[in-house]
């Protein structure tokens, strides 16, 4: 096998090689914790790069980043070099761009609203069904009003004007229940709080940038600092879920090709998977898929081959399978799984050969230049010339300060969006927008149209002085008024307090005697009523 077309990858019985030809043909690299797993990523995309391939890795554990500084020093890899006769082995450095998604460890990474779509937003946010509908009509909304959703406060914007107009939309998208909108703005809360909303904005990444090489032709590896993110598990996943969407998206078919356009390492693959619904799945078998005859080869990075779907697991041909302890029934069963994914080998059993690896050993299966899996071996995985373990800070920053990227991500650009444009904001970010019309002369006064004049509703200006209070209503003549009230009275001002009682009682008696008489002389009949009128009539006069 020609060594300028193909990656070593280590040696038992007999070497072990990864044709370039069939690097997009995808792989899995898996074992338990401590088995070696790291190394072996190590050893592949250094091998990758050498050879002008572009690599993305996801640093979990943050001792990938020494891939940018040059190894060789440490003994194990010195003896390992020794073991499998790797002449002139000798430390090497490897161009590196870090990247970060917090912007701590490396250049931003982000990403807008629209691009990510309501699908990777439901997961993300942890949506039921009901509430990733709603997400879906907000998505189709600010599509069809030209609302431009670029970060978390133009989402944020766009589900309370969907909340306030729920009642119109139900008519003609289905039901907007003001509750699932609720729900969508507590989870996009508690995202914001965990550091979420840095991943969305501009400038978004220009994918350009990852898939590049060096002056002397080797291919960038691009580093991604997770060890922060990891704290956030669906974050994690969700976002190098959408850049292997977005490399399927904007990378040209090219069909079989000599090498590998792209390669995507995914490790801790397991999160990809948990808890995702099956239109998920389906779209990543679609994509794993497909995307080979893109170029890109998509390597998954996992403790056991249980993590990985079956209809996902039959698409990896590449495999290195590190030690798994079979304790409990569940590892058992993973043990047999990742054996009869193999080849077999008539020489060893791979069932008993998985639980009896040790460190930095693997068993091993790539296809062979026919396109056929290779019997599984047993080999010792060849070792890194780049640093095993971290690089410093200072390393780091010195790496990024020298990265032809540098000052590109690191500022953010606000500019006009559903934000702005729902809240009435205009000309901010980095449009300019042209100076707005001369506002008309008012036409009418007051309320009509145009806003209240300076004078008053006469074209009298305003007096300085406080109003002045209601007037009393006219009186039948024109009196002054009292100085003080004066009470009333309904006796004369001639008569005394003793003559107004005595009249008083005088008129009480007569009415009673009067009504009593007239019960007695005239009690019924015609002309006795007459007659009790007329004497009522002739005492009403005397009693005034």
């Amino acid at each position: 096998m020609a060594d300028d077309t193909s990656i070593f990858v280590g040696a038992g019985d007999s070497d072990q090689y990864l044709l370039l030809k069939f690097g997009n043909r995808h792989g899995l690299i898996a074992g338990a914790t401590g088995t070696g797993k790291t190394v072996s990523l190590q050893t592949l995309a250094e091998g990758f790069s050498a050879y002008g391939v572009p690599v993305f890795m996801a640093d979990v554990k943050g001792d990938l980043s020494g891939i940018s500084q040059a190894g060789g020093t440490n003994p194990r890899a010195v003896e390992r070099a020794q073991q499998l006769k790797i002449d002139g082995y000798a430390g090497r450095a490897f161009p590196t761009v870090f990247w970060d998604l917090f912007g701590a460890k490396g250049h931003p990474v982000r990403t807008t609203v629209s691009e990510i779509g309501p699908v990777l937003m439901a997961r993300l946010l942890q949506l039921n069904d009901t509430q990733e509908g709603v997400l879906n009509i907000v998505f189709k909304v600010a599509d069809e009003q030209g609302l431009l959703l670029l970060d978390f406060k133009d989402l944020q914007a766009v589900l309370q004007w969907t909340a306030e107009n729920a009642g119109s939309l139900t008519t003609r998208y289905g039901n907007v229940g003001k509750q699932s909108v609720g729900t969508i703005q507590r989870a996009l809360l508690t995202l914001e709080q965990q550091g979420g909303e840095r991943f969305f904005g501009e400038p978004a990444l220009d994918l350009k940038d990852m898939i590049r090489t060096d002056v002397a032709g080797l291919g960038v590896i691009n580093v991604l600092a997770a060890d922060r993110l990891m704290e956030s598990p669906k974050l994690y996943s969700t976002f190098l879920l959408w850049l292997l969407s977005e490399l399927f998206q904007v990378m040209p078919e090219v069909g079989d090709v000599e090498k590998p356009k792209f390669v995507f390492f995914f490790d801790e693959a397991h999160l990809l998977f948990d808890d995702a619904p099956k239109a998920l799945l389906d779209k990543i078998e679609q994509v794993v898929r497909l995307i080979r005859s893109k170029g890109v080869g998509v390597y998954f990075v996992s403790q056991s081959p249980l993590d990985v779907p079956e209809t996902v697991l039959g698409q990896l041909s590449n495999r290195v399978q590190h030690a798994l302890r079979a304790f409990t029934p569940k590892d058992q069963k993973a043990v047999k799984t990742a054996a009869d994914t193999f080849r077999p080998n008539k020489k060893f059993s791979a069932a008993e050969a998985i639980v009896e690896l040790g460190v930095g050993e693997a068993l091993v299966s790539c296809l062979d230049a026919k396109g056929v899996p290779t019997p599984v071996e047993r080999c010792f995985i060849a070792p890194p010339r780049g640093r095993i373990g971290p690089a410093t800070d200072a390393e780091r920053a010195a790496a990024i300060k020298a990265s032809p990227l540098a000052g590109k991500y690191e500022q953010t650009v606000d500019r006009d969006s559903a934000y702005g444009v729902l809240m009435g904001r205009a000309g901010g970010g980095q449009v300019q927008h042209e100076a707005p019309p001369p506002t008309p002369a008012p036409r009418r006064r007051g309320q009509y149209d145009t806003p209240p004049p300076a004078v008053g509703p006469w074209g009298i200006p305003p007096a300085d002085e406080p109003a002045k209070p209601k007037p009393e209503p006219r009186l039948r003549e024109a009196q002054p008024v009292p100085s003080s009230p004066v009470p009333k009275t309904t006796a004369r001002h001639s008569d005394s307090i003793t003559t107004t009682i005595v009249k008083s009682a005088a008129r009480t008696a007569t009415n009673i005697a009067v009504r009593e008489a007239s019960k007695a002389i005239f009690g019924s009949g015609r002309n006795a009523g007459i007659l009790g009128g007329l004497v009522r009539g002739v005492l009403g006069g005397l009693q005034k």
